[in-house]
């Protein structure tokens, strides 16, 4: 973020990416990506077909370990106990819930479209219906 920007802000630059779910050529794309921790030397290797780690466990950065780190993350901060009514079971609910994420993704999309970005591209539903064992 640089110093015209504030927290919010679309800073646009030079975005430019596929509307077309069916425009994108995944043959091109190499078969693997890689991730890594600062401060860690373990070098995590995806298989881009199936998303998960050389060794056939779950990527360090799939939404299904994410929220989880987030949600023990969130209990140690918290001072507020939570119902069992509060806690989301499945992913898609936790992510309908945080109605701020919701109104800065829409003026997100809004703006794509305004500046002739196209349409963003939605996943399928069922890549985010799956439940949260917290």
């Amino acid at each position: 973020m640089n110093e015209r920007e504030t927290p919010g802000q679309l800073g646009l630059g030079n975005a430019s990416g596929v509307s077309d779910a069916e425009a994108r050529q995944p043959g091109k794309s190499p078969p693997f990506s890689m991730n890594w921790v600062v401060g860690s030397a373990d070098l995590e290797i995806i298989n881009a077909t199936t998303g998960r780690r050389s060794c056939g466990g779950p990527s360090r950065l799939c939404k299904h370990v994410l929220s989880a780190r987030w949600a023990r993350l969130y209990g140690r901060l918290s001072t507020r106990t939570p119902s069992p009514r509060d806690t989301p079971s499945m992913y898609c609910e936790a992510k309908l819930g945080a109605h701020t994420y919701q109104s800065v993704k829409q003026q997100l999309f809004k703006a794509f479209q305004k500046a002739g970005l196209g349409t963003w591209v939605r996943k399928p539903p069922e890549q985010q219906q799956f439940l949260l064992t917290l």
